[in-house]
């Protein structure tokens, strides 16, 4: 496997600015922007069950059935993680709940580029993220 996506390779929309970013700022940047795109999980839906322990700033994901196939939601209150919630949920967002199962969202991130600008606690935070994504596809709708 190669370190960054090739120009030839499908890349979904939201991926791409970050791929297209040079530098920690032009990431930041990036995923600020990304952010903006994230589908919001509503306030309603912020309970502790949806809650994602292990994280520096809070983050809650949840799924709903939507014409047979799971849709992915989320939030934080933070700039960043929301940027990278939003990578992440569009790509299972276009995804059967078994993909999003064994898909691996970490060499994902890291093709991306993006893994190599995570902190080490940020890095933990998004993997116990991931770990929810797969429990969430678990549940078939």
């Amino acid at each position: 496997m190669t370190d960054k996506y090739s120009a030839a390779e499908d890349v979904l929309p939201v991926a791409r600015t970050l791929l297209q970013a040079t530098g920690w700022d032009g990431v930041t940047r990036a995923l600020m922007l990304a952010g903006k795109q994230l589908p919001v999980l509503a306030e309603s839906k912020r309970q502790p069950e949806n809650l994602v322990p292990g994280c520096d700033s809070e983050v809650w994901i949840d799924s709903k059935c939507c014409e047979g196939k799971q849709l992915y939601c989320a939030y934080s209150p933070s700039k960043i993680i929301r940027g990278v919630l939003s990578v992440l949920l569009e790509k299972a967002n276009t995804m059967s709940e078994e993909e999003v199962a064994t898909f691996k969202f970490d060499d994902y991130l890291t093709r991306l580029g993006l893994q190599q600008h995570l902190s080490q606690s940020r890095a933990y935070g998004i993997r116990k993220v991931i770990a929810r994504l797969h429990a969430l596809a678990a549940v078939q709708c």
